[in-house]
């Protein structure tokens, strides 16, 4: 990070200002590119207790606008569910061969999507899944006899945000090449999001701090006050 163009972009962040979501979209755009379509991601800094399990922050989100990329599905079931999880745009489908590939060493998939009755079987692949994030979860509905929904959901769209050990938040709201406006109408879905999964336990500011960046820029302090007060951006 100790680049030349990252130096010039930091001085044209003003860290003591905070933007709304639309001005640090639009100011992002105009910091000096690199040579990839950079990632957009939105950072969260909650006012909770992260050792408290009744102060977890987790859920999903359906993004406006994608995330900018194609995300690859795995879906296990069987029966009847392969063919609709296949319809709706499942990538690889299936069940015992399916976690057989994966026990292998086979992680080319983004999503992993199991109907209840397959659950039993994928847990074996928790040593695996669990570490990368992609274990099917019902909070996260990605545990579901719909499997066509929850398929077209991803495809849509819809990701999930879960906080890390130290009470903070990484959400991917798109690319760079994307518009302003469609980065601050993702961005605002992911904070309204946030919002409502605040635990009934916390007490105080819960979202202290957010920012945006992109994977190779410094991060754009947001300002929370037009959420805070139940208004949209």
């Amino acid at each position: 990070m100790g680049s030349k163009r990252y130096a010039s972009a930091l001085k044209l962040v003003d860290q003591t200002k905070r933007a709304s979501l639309q001005e640090a979209s639009e100011q992002l755009k105009q910091l000096p590119a690199v040579k990839f379509d950079e990632t957009v991601e939105l950072s969260v800094s909650l006012g909770i207790d992260p050792a408290k399990t009744d102060q977890a922050a987790r859920g999903t989100v359906l993004l406006p606008h994608g995330t900018g990329k194609t995300r690859r599905v795995v879906v296990f079931c069987k029966g009847e569910q392969e063919i609709q999880a296949k319809q709706a745009g499942a990538e690889h489908v299936g069940s015992t061969d399916l976690i057989e590939k994966i026990q292998g060493g086979w992680l080319d998939f983004d999503v992993a999507i199991a109907t209840p009755a397959l659950m039993k079987d994928v847990s074996r692949l928790g040593k695996v899944l669990g570490p990368r994030g992609l274990m099917p979860n019902p909070k996260a509905g990605t545990v579901t006899e719909d499997v066509a929904k929850a398929v077209t959901e991803v495809k849509r769209g819809k990701v999930e945000f879960k906080m890390d050990k130290l009470g903070n938040l990484h959400v991917v709201i798109g690319k760079r090449s994307f518009e302003a406006s469609q980065l601050a109408e993702n961005g605002t879905a992911v904070l309204e999001a946030i919002l409502r999964a605040r635990p009934s336990s916390v007490k105080g500011t819960w979202v202290q701090r957010a920012t945006l960046s992109s994977t190779m820029s410094p991060g754009i302090p947001v300002d929370m006050r037009p959420f805070e007060s139940g208004i949209s951006e």
